[in-house]
């Protein structure tokens, strides 16, 4: 199965690949900070491989959406943390 989720109810939708740096980066972030997200493998599942061009307009990973509707293509480590913090989802 290609969708992993990594928390029960998750509202946060990662989009990625294993082989990517940015994708790997990103996930181990949200890990570390203890965030719930449901991650979809765009290599293995054409289904999330289409959610994600659609939300982000191209072929770029990770993309991240959030539970108010905005996306994050390829974020840094910074603008990540900096919208979980306007979520309320960290402190």
């Amino acid at each position: 199965m290609s969708e992993e989720v990594v928390e029960p109810q998750a509202e946060i939708a990662f989009y990625g690949a294993g082989w990517c740096s940015d994708c790997r980066r990103s996930k181990a972030l949200l890990d570390s900070l203890g965030v719930a997200y449901v991650y979809n493998d765009v290599e293995h599942d054409p289904v999330a491989t289409d959610e994600a061009k659609a939300l982000s307009g191209g072929t770029h990973i990770p993309v991240i959406n959030f539970p108010d509707g905005a996306v994050q293509v390829e974020p840094s480590d910074a603008d990540l943390t900096a919208k979980l913090v306007e979520l309320g989802v960290i402190a």
